[in-house]
C-alpha cells in the first residue's frame, strides 16, 4: 500500500469515527447513577418521565380521626381536639366527654374498616383516569397504615387490624399505575400537647403514637428522628413505591437523615433503573431535589420548572372524612386539572373515605365524572407538554401559589389553556364557548401553518379561518362532545427547510 492509499484510509476511518461519535444513541453509561448524600449530588435527580406524562394522580387521606368525623379539617382533630376554644374540642367535649377521659388513642379501637376493599379503590382510580395513586402512610396522628416493625401503633396491630399501604401496593400496581405514599409524620413531633399532664399524650406509654415526652418549644430528638427515617425506609423496601409525597416541617428534620434517605431511596431506584420522585412543600428542600408541592393551590402563570399540587375533592379542605363537608363540582375540578397542566403543573387530587373503608358516593361520582371527561380529552392532557403560552381569557386567580383555592373563580368559554404534543397543539376552552371561537393568542403562527382542525370526542368537520392579526377563529361544532371543558384539536404543518 503506498502512501496515498494510507493516507486515503486513514482519512475513512477518522470520518467512520467521527460519524459514530455524532449518531451514536448517546453516551455509553457506566452503570446506574450513584447520589451522594449530599444537596450538590441529590439536586441532579430529575423529574420521571412517567409523571410528565401522567399529569393526575389520586391519595387517600383515610385516618384514624375519621371516626370522629368533625369538619372543617379534619385530619387536624386529633391535634384541636386537646386544644380549648377550637370546634373540634367543643364537639369532643359533647360527644366523648373532652380529652381528658378519652384520648385519640381510643379511637383506635372504632377505625375497622369493614367494608374497605383495595381492589375497589383501585378499580376507581383507575377510572377516574388517574395515572398515580395511593395513600396516606402516616399522617401527623402517629398511627402508621402498614405492618411496621417500627411501631406497634399501626393498622396491621390494631384497628383495621390489616396491611394497609401493602394492600394498596399490590391493586394500584396491578393496574398499570405508579403507587406514592405519603407521609406527614415530621409534624408528629409537635402535633400533640406531650408536655400537658392532663392528657393520656403525656403518658410515656403511649409515646410509639403521641411522640416522645419532651418540653415545648424543643426541637426533635435522635430517637424520633431515626424513627421518622426508619420508617419511610421501611415502606422503601416493602412496598417500592414510586413517588414519596411530604407534607410540611420536612426541614424540622435534621438535614443528615433527611439526604441519606433521599440517597437510599433515589440509589435503590437507580440500581433497579426506575424512576421515583419525592416532592416536599415550601422550601423544605433544595431547588431540584425533588419536586415542588403547592397545597390548595396553584400557579398564576406558566412556570420553567416542574410542580404539583395538592388538592381536595370535598370543598372545604377537611382531607380526612368529615360528616358535613360538601365536594367540589366535577367542573372545577377539571378546570383545575387543565389549568395545571397547562402551566407546567400537576395533580394529586385527595380522597377521604369514611372509617369503614367505603368512599363517599358523591367523591366516587366526582371521580368517575372526571375520568369520563378524560376519556374523550385524555389526548390532551396526558403525554403533552406546555405551549409557548399557558393561557388567554379574561378570568384571573389572584394570589399565586399555596392555598389560592379559597378564592375560587368560575371560568367562561372565553378562558382557554394550552397544551401540545409532537406538532399538535390543543387549546381547551373551559366552558362551552358558543357558536364561534377565537383564538387570539394563535396569531402567532403562520400562514398556511395550520393542517386541521378538530373538537375532541365530535366527528363534526369544523369550518375555520386564520388570520396573522387575528389569531384563529373557529364554528363550533352543533352537539356539544362530552360536559365541563372542550379541546380544540389544531394539528400544525411546516414547509420544507429551504423549499
Amino acid at each position: 500500500m503506498g502512501a496515498k492509499e494510507i493516507t486515503k484510509t486513514v482519512a475513512m476511518v477518522c470520518v467512520l469515527l467521527l460519524a459514530g461519535l455524532c449518531f451514536s444513541a448517546g453516551p455509553v453509561v457506566a452503570g446506574p447513577r450513584h447520589y451522594e448524600p449530599t444537596w450538590q449530588s441529590l439536586s441532579e435527580h430529575p423529574i420521571p418521565q412517567w409523571l410528565r406524562d401522567a399529569k393526575f394522580g389520586i391519595y387517600t387521606h383515610w385516618l384514624v380521626s375519621s371516626v370522629p368525623a368533625c369538619g372543617g379539617n379534619g385530619s387536624w382533630y386529633p391535634h384541636n381536639m386537646y386544644r380549648k376554644g377550637t370546634k373540634q374540642y367543643d364537639y369532643h367535649v359533647k360527644h366523648y366527654g373532652g380529652p381528658e377521659k378519652f384520648g385519640f388513642k381510643d379511637f383506635i379501637p372504632m377505625f375497622k374498616a369493614e367494608k374497605f376493599d383495595a381492589n375497589d379503590w383501585a378499580d376507581l382510580f383507575k377510572a377516574s383516569g388517574a395515572r398515580f395513586a395511593g395513600p396516606v402512610a402516616e399522617h401527623h396522628d402517629g398511627f402508621a397504615m402498614w405492618d411496621s416493625k417500627w411501631t406497634k401503633w399501626n393498622s396491621a396491630k390494631m384497628g383495621p387490624h390489616r396491611d394497609i399501604v401493602g394492600e394498596l401496593s399490590k391493586a394500584i400496581k396491578a393496574r398499570g399505575m405508579k403507587y406514592v405514599t405519603a407521609f406527614h409524620h415530621a409534624e408528629n413531633w409537635y402535633f400533640y400537647p406531650v408536655w400537658d399532664k392532663r392528657f393520656d399524650c403525656s403518658n410515656p406509654k403511649y409515646s410509639g403514637l403521641y411522640g416522645p415526652i419532651h418540653a415545648k418549644g424543643d426541637k426533635p430528638s435522635e430517637e424520633f428522628m431515626k424513627m421518622w427515617q426508619g420508617k419511610i425506609i421501611e415502606v422503601i423496601d416493602k412496598y417500592d413505591p414510586d413517588f414519596i409525597w411530604f407534607d410540611f416541617q420536612l426541614d424540622r428534620i435534621r438535614e443528615d437523615y433527611v439526604d441519606d434517605f433521599l440517597a437510599y431511596y433515589y440509589n435503590k431506584a437507580s440500581r433497579e433503573n426506575k424512576e421515583v420522585i419525592v416532592s416536599y412543600k415550601d422550601h423544605d428542600l433544595p431547588p431540584g431535589v425533588g419536586i415542588v408541592d403547592l397545597e390548595l393551590g396553584r400557579m398564576d402563570k406558566l412556570t420553567y420548572h416542574c410542580w404539583i399540587t395538592d388538592t381536595s375533592v370535598d370543598d372545604q379542605g377537611a382531607w380526612s372524612y368529615v360528616q358535613d363537608a360538601g365536594f367540589k363540582s366535577a367542573n372545577t375540578l377539571i378546570d383545575n386539572l387543565i389549568d395545571r397542566v397547562a402551566k407546567n403543573g400537576f395533580l394529586l387530587l385527595n380522597v377521604g373515605p369514611k372509617p369503614d373503608g367505603s368512599i363517599p358516593e358523591l367523591a366516587r361520582q366526582r371521580l368517575l365524572e372526571m375520568g369520563a371527561w378524560l376519556k374523550v380529552n385524555g389526548e390532551a392532557i396526558y403525554g403533552t407538554r406546555p405551549w409557548i403560552v399557558a393561557e388567554e381569557g379574561p378570568t384571573k386567580i389572584g394570589k399565586n401559589g399555596s392555598f389560592n383555592e379559597r378564592n375560587e373563580v368560575s371560568y367562561s368559554g372565553k378562558d382557554i389553556r394550552f397544551t401540545c404534543k409532537g406538532d399538535t397543539l390543543y387549546a381547551l376552552c373551559l366552558d362551552w364557548p358558543g357558536d364561534e371561537v377565537r383564538i387570539k393568542s394563535l396569531k402567532r403562527l403562520h400562514d398556511g401553518e395550520i393542517k386541521s382542525v378538530s373538537m375532541l370526542g365530535s366527528s363534526e368537520k369544523l369550518e375555520w379561518s386564520f388570520d396573522g392579526k387575528r389569531g384563529l377563529t373557529i364554528k363550533c361544532p352543533k352537539e356539544k362532545p362530552c360536559d365541563c371543558a372542550y379541546a380544540f384539536k389544531i394539528v400544525r404543518q411546516y414547509p420544507a427547510v429551504g423549499s
